[in-house]
């Protein structure tokens, strides 16, 4: 069995809508960083952004727990020696709620630029009203995931006619056709080139023979040379015996 590996295309983005008045600050951003990872996906994977987009309204509304409200601090430092600023949550609360929630989900999400990708599509608002009613968002309740509706199913190209006979699913369950892919020409080969001949010219063939060929004619018209050599010591014993 191959391991699945979600693609783009299989990727469908819906709205959800949270409303934190009443609720405790870790749930709510517990929640909405699973919706925005999309670990309520049977195609989640850590590696890909497969999540929707949440928006939280009342973020003025939200409950800290136990004394959490006067003694729970936020830091941030600005660099320089010195620059440590402590903020109570009880301050923060008042004057910036909706940075409270934003905190809590971003500590929650991963620290790279997939995790900074996954914050975008949070959308946090002090009140109980957003600007995002043409996405037509649906409310979600905290502890029921939204139903899995599987993948998305394939568009038909554009200019395909629906049958009648499969109706209009089954017409959205064909893949697009594919167009064909171009062949490029084949490249044509060099042609053999034949080799030149030469023709001799009038100076050339009245040209002087070479020192080589020369040499090589005297030696085949000199005649072999007589051979010198003495006769055998039994001939002269034999003459000088018969002259005695």
């Amino acid at each position: 069995m191959k391991t699945y590996s979600p693609k783009p295309e299989h990727v469908d983005r819906r709205w959800l809508v949270i409303d934190a008045g009443g609720q405790v600050l870790g749930r709510v951003a517990s929640e909405a960083a699973a919706l925005l990872r999309g670990k309520h996906k049977p195609i989640f994977a850590p590696h890909m952004d497969t999540g929707d987009n949440v928006i939280i309204v009342n973020a003025d509304k939200v409950e800290l727990t136990g004394q959490k409200a006067s003694k729970k601090i936020a830091y941030r430092h600005s660099g320089y020696p010195g620059g440590l600023t402590a903020t109570s949550y009880d301050r923060l609360m008042t004057e910036r709620p909706v940075f409270v929630i934003e905190k809590a989900i971003r500590g929650m999400l991963p620290k790279n630029r997939l995790g900074r990708a996954m914050f975008r599509k949070l959308h946090v608002v002090p009140g109980p009203d957003h600007p995002h009613h043409a996405q037509k968002p649906v409310a979600y309740t905290l502890g029921r995931p939204p139903k899995w509706e599987g993948l998305p199913q394939a568009r038909p190209p554009r200019g395909a006619k629906p049958d009648a006979s499969e109706g209009p699913a089954a017409e959205a369950r064909k893949p697009a056709a594919r167009k064909p892919a171009a062949r490029k020409p084949a490249a044509r080969k060099p042609a053999a080139r034949k080799p030149t001949v030469r023709k001799p010219t009038a100076k050339s063939a009245g040209a002087k023979p070479t020192s080589a060929a020369t040499s090589a004619a005297k030696t085949i018209a000199k005649p072999a040379a007589k051979s010198t050599t003495k006769k055998t010591t039994a001939r002269t014993t034999t003459a000088k015996k018969s002259k005695e």
